[in-house]
């Protein structure tokens, strides 16, 4: 554009204040009187793009009437596909569990992205092309309030090479004693704990509870 007149000037820089429909109503009403409602001619004239013109005067007509809410944005993809979505609520539904200790609304599933896309196409019968890809799953699950949550693989006990000697041991030390009437058997469970001290029972040790005065065992 070799040549601008102040009327053009002052037409761009009052679009250049608008914004939304508005900005395009203005554009397509300058285009219907300025330029013969030709776009291109607008486009060209002023630097306007020209489907935002020709939208304009779409809308100024009354054949389109789009006006996307303030902070809106594009929708989601599940929003998009809510069939879809609802499919993969119920794969991943019956391997999830809530937040042990309550603290959020959040979700936890031990299903991979990639074994819900499996799914997807195995279970439900979706073509790989109208599925989405594995990242793009993994986003999506995480819209939809669920968080991986990898089960720890439980490795069973090995026993040591000592085992078997240990309890020889035990065995023949409890036949000996047995033999022995001056030996006393006694039984005690090693899994249970007692705190003593000076933060359990008062600081009192365990012997001294509910005792009276007077001898007691092994006196």
């Amino acid at each position: 554009m070799l040549f601008e007149s102040q009327e053009d000037q002052l037409i761009r820089s009052a679009a250049r204040r608008l914004k939304g429909r508005e900005r395009r109503l203005y554009i397509a009403e300058v285009t219907i009187e300025l330029c013969d409602g030709n776009a291109r001619l607008s486009e060209s004239r002023f630097g306007w793009g020209r489907e935002t013109a020709s939208k304009g005067i779409e809308e100024l007509r009354g054949d389109v009437v789009v006006e996307r809410a303030p902070g809106g944005g594009r929708p989601s993809w599940e929003q998009r596909h809510p069939k879809l979505a609802a499919h993969i609520r119920e794969i991943v539904e019956p391997k999830t569990q809530t937040d042990p200790e309550l603290k959020s609304s959040r979700r936890y599933t031990n299903l991979s992205a990639a074994e819900v896309r499996k799914a997807l196409l195995e279970q439900k019968g979706y073509r790989a092309e109208d599925v989405p890809a594995e990242r793009t799953l993994r986003d999506i699950l995480n819209r939809m309030n669920y968080r991986l949550k990898r089960i720890q693989k439980g490795w069973p006990l090995r026993k040591t090479k000592e085992t078997d000697a240990i309890f020889e041991n035990v065995a023949a030390v409890k036949a000996t004693s047995r033999a022995d009437p001056e030996t006393l058997e006694i039984s005690a469970d090693t899994k249970a704990k007692v705190a003593i001290g000076d933060y359990s029972r008062g600081g009192k040790k365990q012997d001294w509870l509910g005792r009276q005065a007077g001898a007691g065992v092994g006196s």
